[in-house]
């Protein structure tokens, strides 16, 4: 089965650092250029500040490349020029290893990764790895207990910025993400892209141990720990040992007593969401209408 979902798969539309050094110094030289259009016009305007002369200088270049399709804008011509591929449909990269197509070459570097298993970003604090660059500066701030992100409706902190723009959405309720084959709709678009896999049957993760395939990395990485026999996630009731973190959460609700799902129609409650699911499907003697017992993705 599979279990969790790891932030490092969430790396759709992410630029690679040797994508970014270049794109910054163009973004320099094109900033310098207006700049120095401006210095021309205002000559002797002693009134105007140097740091406002700049301040407007970045406003004017903020603007300079925008979407003729859906009018979304971009500081960067080279960041322009990927979006402008979305539209277009233009994948010219493609993985040799599954065909897989791209708009760009940095993510098929990075989706390559998927099949070769190389992790070249290490955490010098714990040694975990990443695909990519930007994954392992998120996980960082893990370590500093980092929260800068403060949802303004319930107080939740978040990590990441995309964490909380994902977690605002559980407030409005919106699953802007859906799926064309069922209907399905989904918070996040990791989430979206997993469950696309179920109808496409693509399973490029594949367990060099026993030959098992599976849809997320996360998955794959979860699997062979069964190899390694490896259980990082102890009880600190018991001491009992678990391969991941949801296993672990499921069975101290028998030492805390915690029952998080309840039937909304009879109000029993339970400490996993399958019990619920199959006491529904009884069904229970006071259901009259049906109850969504999903977790939000």
């Amino acid at each position: 089965m599979e279990f969790i979902k790891e932030e490092s798969d969430a790396e759709t539309h992410r630029e690679t650092e040797e994508q970014r050094e270049p794109m910054q110094e163009k973004e320099e030289s094109r900033v310098n250029d207006v700049e120095e259009k401006h210095l021309i016009q205002e000559a002797g305007e002693k009134s105007c500040s140097r740091s406002e002369m700049k301040k407007k200088v970045s406003q004017e270049a903020s603007n300079s490349f925008v979407c003729p399709a859906c009018g979304k804008s971009f500081t960067h011509k080279g960041h322009f020029n990927e979006h402008v591929k979305i539209h277009s449909g233009v994948k010219p990269f493609s993985c040799p290893h599954c065909q897989k197509s791209f708009t760009c070459k940095g993510h098929l570097k990075r989706h390559v990764r998927i099949h070769t298993g190389e992790r070249p970003y290490a955490c010098t604090q714990c040694g975990k790895s990443f695909k990519c660059a930007t994954n392992l500066k998120d996980h960082q701030r893990s370590h500093s207990g980092e929260r800068a992100f403060r949802c303004e409706q319930c107080g939740k902190n978040f990590i990441l910025a995309s964490n909380l723009k994902a977690h605002l959405k559980i407030h409005t309720n919106e699953k802007p993400y859906v799926c064309a084959v069922c209907g399905k709709g989904f918070l996040r678009l990791g989430c979206f892209n997993d469950h696309q896999k179920i109808h496409t049957g693509e399973r490029a993760h594949m367990c060099f141990e026993c030959g098992d395939t599976f849809t997320r990395s996360s998955a794959l990485k979860q699997h062979q720990k069964i190899h390694s026999g490896e259980k990082p996630y102890t009880c600190s009731h018991c001491g009992k040992g678990f391969t991941h973190s949801g296993a672990l959460k499921r069975h101290e609700r028998v030492h805390t007593g915690e029952r998080p799902y309840h039937c909304t129609a009879c109000g029993r409650r339970f400490t996993q969401s399958s019990d619920l699911q199959n006491h529904i499907k009884k069904p229970c003697p006071m259901l009259s209408h049906t109850v969504n017992t999903e977790k939000l993705c």
